[in-house]
């Protein structure tokens, strides 16, 4: 799958991924100490969806757009709503034209305490990122690769906080790096919560990922899936969510997120929604 971010930035697996990660912030706001966010693989930050690449994917119109002017039922509508408002601010027009990425999604959350780091190797998207997010001092953007970055950043000197890890796996080896990396990083930050998100393409492949990541025995630790019906020759099957020490309301959330936006994304169309926690 090419993931040059443009292409896809907006369609279904950002908004679910998007979505569950504005979950996780309004949890950590609830407490008044600082917590620190990670995003390893940040990319550029926003993505304009009226650009030549987003306009060729398009992929947006059946992620974001089905949701932009589209209310879903009364409890996902709740629980949307902070994403929502953030999408809002990077579009007060009313017209949907930028779609904001997880650093730009992260630093909307942040409150005067809170810290972000944001690591980006690409060259093009690192100065892009640093661009995006220059001005802040709550915020540090560091070209680096993300599977160092978890190394050398990890943990943060809060004690509170999250890592959100979302590669763009290009690269062969890259879903098998994932499961023993979010065991490297709950080793070192243990209060920390870790969302790693991953694309579903190959259901075996899906099946090996979590059968090594289920190896390593992690409690408190979450799958969040959400795989579409009707996905004969598409290249993206579903959207899939690693997340250890989540809040612990997320999974009675997700249920009821997922069920409404597969509903809104793929009307009278059958989808498969997993969430089960992977370690007592």
């Amino acid at each position: 799958m090419n993931y040059r971010h443009a292409f896809h930035a907006g369609n279904f697996a950002d908004v679910v991924k998007h979505a569950l990660l504005v979950l996780a912030l309004i949890h950590l706001r609830r407490k008044e100490g600082a917590f620190r966010a990670i995003d390893t693989h940040a990319g550029s930050g926003r993505t304009n969806l009226e650009s030549a690449e987003a306009t060729r994917g398009g992929e947006w119109q059946d992620g974001i757009g089905r949701i932009w002017t589209h209310d879903l039922r009364k409890a996902a509508e709740a629980l949307l709503a902070p994403y929502r408002e953030a999408l809002r601010a990077f579009n007060p027009d009313g017209a949907l034209k930028i779609y904001p990425g997880s650093p730009l999604l992260i630093r909307h959350f942040l409150r005067p305490q809170d810290r972000l780091i944001a690591c980006e190797l690409e060259t093009g998207a690192a100065g892009a990122l640093a661009r995006n997010l220059r001005g802040d001092a709550r915020i540090k953007t560091i070209a680096i690769d993300g599977w160092t970055a978890l190394s050398a950043y990890i943990p943060p000197k809060e004690r509170r906080g999250l890592v959100l890890i979302d590669p763009p796996y290009e690269q062969p080896d890259e879903l098998s790096q994932l499961a023993a990396a979010i065991d490297a990083a709950h080793r070192k930050w243990k209060t920390g919560m870790i969302l790693a998100w991953y694309p579903i393409k190959d259901m075996r492949e899906t099946a090996a990922f979590i059968r090594s990541f289920s190896n390593f025995k992690i409690e408190n630790s979450l799958r969040i899936e959400l795989v579409r019906g009707g996905t004969s020759g598409l290249a993206l099957r579903g959207s899939g969510l690693i997340a250890v020490n989540p809040p612990f309301t997320l999974a009675a959330d997700a249920q009821i997120l997922l069920t409404a936006l597969a509903e809104a994304f793929w009307p009278n169309q059958q989808s498969a929604i997993r969430i089960d926690k992977l370690a007592a």
